[in-house]
């Protein structure tokens, strides 16, 4: 096998004032999720923290006009592409249905479609997704990598969010919700103030994964009813560009018909 070598690892774009997208460009597609840093005024949040290839701590750290401000990782859910580097920071917070997962991670641990069931492939293919190569990464962070040596680290939760719960950042205040379908313990965040939410994989602009391990299409319905009642101006996802409420409420709808076929 034979990859180039990446010139940056990371990408990173100030989508407003206190928040940036960070992304790893070199992954597939399919597991290439969004990270989104929200610098707050007493302190900082990191929602997601990618696969964890190479050390993301320093990087994020850079884009930090604070450096030494108290910073919380938050883990929307706990699959391969949201919690690489979550070992990384003091404080780790997830929903209790999924913190003995990122704790000791028992799905895909590795870079290799080898290691990816069958079955799961054909689910990413039918949803729409390109083919994966024989790694998820398509290029190599630094010279010499060496790909095998990946694993999922994980680390234990040191505190856990719950529906309903809120989490201050100063200058942002936000409500955790509970939106499984996905991922037993999948969490949004949702800021009543602007009516932005992280909805993370829940919903975003890109073909959804809604049948696999932890998966459900009744909790995905109720999840979809819930967003549906939220006032949401803008939808910051787990993957792919931003959208905005009519947005959301087109791709609910071709989801619900879909369902509704089945």
């Amino acid at each position: 096998m034979t990859l180039p070598v990446a010139d940056n690892w990371f990408e990173a774009r100030k989508i407003d004032a206190d928040t940036t997208l960070i992304i790893e460009p070199h992954i597939h597609v399919l597991e290439q999720a969004n990270m989104f840093l929200v610098e707050g005024s007493e302190r900082d949040m990191i929602l997601d923290t990618g696969m964890g290839v190479i050390p993301f701590r320093p990087y994020l750290d850079s884009l930090r006009q604070d450096p030494e401000k108290e910073i919380i990782c938050v883990s929307s859910h706990t699959h391969i592409d949201h919690i690489g580097a979550v070992h990384e920071f003091e404080i780790r917070l997830v929903h209790p249905a999924e913190a003995d997962e990122m704790a000791n991670p028992s799905g895909l641990t590795s870079l290799f479609r080898r290691d990816m069931p069958k079955a799961l492939l054909q689910t990413f293919l039918d949803a729409g997704y390109p083919p994966i190569g024989e790694t998820l990464i398509e290029a190599l962070p630094f010279e010499g990598y060496d790909p095998e040596t990946y694993r999922l680290q994980g680390a234990p939760a040191t505190g856990l969010l719950n529906h309903g719960d809120t989490f201050d950042l100063g200058n942002h205040v936000y409500e955790v919700l509970h939106l499984p379908g996905h991922s037993p313990g999948e969490i949004g965040l949702f800021e009543h103030e602007t009516g932005i939410l992280f909805s993370a994989d829940a919903i975003y602009d890109g073909p959804l994964i809604y049948e696999g391990p932890g998966m459900s299409v009744d909790a995905y319905r109720k999840t979809f009813n819930l967003l549906k009642s939220l006032p949401v101006m803008t939808v910051h996802g787990g993957h792919d560009p931003s959208f905005d409420s009519a947005r959301m409420l087109e791709i609910i709808a071709h989801y619900e018909a879909l369902w509704a076929a089945a």
